[in-house]
């Protein structure tokens, strides 16, 4: 693996409270006093690269686990029904902060307007309803806020750089993910670069080899893979199913081609974004406000490829993109 350059950018973004300031006062009452203790909601399973770099983030502010902070994990193994039990289980067991992420934070939200919660990476929480605002969140909420909505574009593109006569082109939703914002941008990207997009909506696992199957038979050339957390649980069915149909596709996160051997990826460092966010969850335990410590967004994206994948799919990566990448995966 070869490392590139990395792709900076930068901004930042908001959240919204639910009421019980009594309740609130309650919560810390009870905390004082006590040993720190993390709650970690996740929609997937272990092993889970992000909670390890959330880890040394923690280690880096002074946190250890096993030392000076426990962590609490509760992992809903891709079964998204399960994440508001596994919430209220962690404020029944009045841990000092939840790390939630996507439907996680949505759930951790619903179940607690007290304990702090700390988002590490989540498509707009402005429109998801668990924030107000950009710069001051209030609430109970804080964390880092992923640019997911504005990546569409960009995968068009890095598709048409590797296909350049490519005609039709499929992208697979989430429709709970994102309420479809991802889907009207790679419609309008589309539209710009004159080719025919392909919607395929997802709703659960057992609709991904009907989604291929219907690929094939609109003749699709080439697959965007667009960001949930759906398709990160399920990413090494997704790069084999995807490799079975010969469709050069492009993923919005690093361990769909790092991990499971897909062709080329173009988004957020979800490593850095969880890191990052223990920074937050330092401050709270130190004292801070969630409500007073703005949201962040990314700033770095990373595109990585994968040399091997390509070359089973008889492609050749361009050299200008090739020297554009992060990674390069020999």
């Amino acid at each position: 693996m070869i490392s590139r350059r990395r792709f900076l950018t930068g901004v930042a973004v908001v959240l919204a409270p639910i009421g019980g300031a009594a309740h609130a006062q309650e919560y810390k009452a009870q905390q004082a006093g006590k040993t720190a203790r993390i709650g970690m909601l996740r929609q997937g399973s272990p092993p889970d690269p992000n909670v390890e770099a959330f880890k040394q983030g923690l280690r880096e502010v002074g946190y250890v686990e096993g030392r000076n902070i426990s962590i609490e994990y509760r992992w809903a193994e891709g079964k998204g029904e399960r994440l508001l039990g596994l919430a209220a289980d962690l404020v029944r067991l009045k841990v000092d902060v939840i790390v939630a992420t996507g439907d996680a934070a949505v759930a951790a939200k619903q179940a607690t307007s007290a304990i702090p919660i700390v988002m590490p990476a989540i498509t707009d929480p402005v429109r998801l309803g668990l924030v107000a605002s950009l710069a001051r969140p209030g609430g109970n909420v804080t964390g880092l806020a992923t640019q997911n909505d504005e990546l569409p574009g960009k995968w068009l593109e890095l598709v048409k750089e590797i296909l350049p006569k490519v005609s039709r082109v499929a992208v697979l939703f989430h429709p709970m993910y994102d309420r479809g914002v991802q889907l009207k941008a790679s419609e309008a990207a589309a539209r710009s670069l004159g080719v025919h997009l392909q919607a395929l909506k997802v709703e659960g696992p057992d609709n991904l080899m009907a989604a291929f199957a219907q690929m094939q038979r609109d003749r699709a050339e080439a697959l965007i893979v667009s960001s949930s957390a759906l398709f990160y649980v399920h990413r090494a069915r997704l790069v084999e199913l995807a490799a079975k149909h010969r469709l050069p596709t492009i993923y919005y996160q690093s361990e769909f081609v790092v991990d499971s051997g897909g062709l080329m990826s173009y988004g957020t460092d979800f490593h850095d974004l969880f890191r990052r966010s223990a920074t937050y969850v330092g401050k709270i335990l130190k004292g801070a406000k969630p409500g007073d410590l703005p949201i962040q967004q990314p700033t770095k994206f990373e595109l990585v490829i994968n040399l091997k994948t390509a070359k089973a799919l008889g492609l050749t990566i361009p050299p200008s993109l090739l020297g554009r990448a992060d990674e390069v995966i020999q």
